[in-house]
């Protein structure tokens, strides 16, 4: 598992500059120790699909964006749920569920959900780490 490629599960709130998205990707792989690893993809729920932030760092980062339905994401189990989360777009959990759905069956967290952490105005992004399971 030490050099699988790294899934980024993301959340994001209407209006997320591209850029606040990219930082968090970059700060989460740096704490996690594993910024040299490369990226198969972006993944969030179905309802953020077309939000500009999230396709636009994709692009940047040059990986695809999937997206899981709302349901999909509530049946996978996490370790850090969100009533938030839920309220807005049906799911507990964004970034955590869909970093592991990406990463398929086995898949497992590197790091847990991180909150974006932009000077002057409240959070608007999550993500969460996640690589193959090592028998998946």
């Amino acid at each position: 598992m030490s050099g699988a490629p790294v899934v980024v599960g993301v959340g994001a709130g209407r209006g997320v500059p591209v850029s606040e998205v990219l930082e968090l990707i970059a700060a989460a792989r740096a704490a996690a120790g594993c910024a040299h690893r490369p990226l198969a993809a972006l993944a969030t729920v179905a309802a953020k699909a077309d939000e500009p932030g999230l396709v636009g760092a994709a692009r940047r980062l040059g990986v695809p964006l999937w997206s899981y339905p709302a349901g999909a994401l509530a049946a996978v189990e996490v370790p850090a749920p969100s009533g938030a989360a839920a309220a807005a777009v049906g799911t507990p959990s964004v970034a955590e569920a869909a970093a592991l759905l990406a990463a398929g069956p086995g898949g497992q967290l590197l790091a847990g959900k991180r909150k974006s952490a932009p000077r002057g105005r409240p959070a608007r992004a999550t993500c969460a780490l996640a690589v193959p399971g090592s028998n998946g």
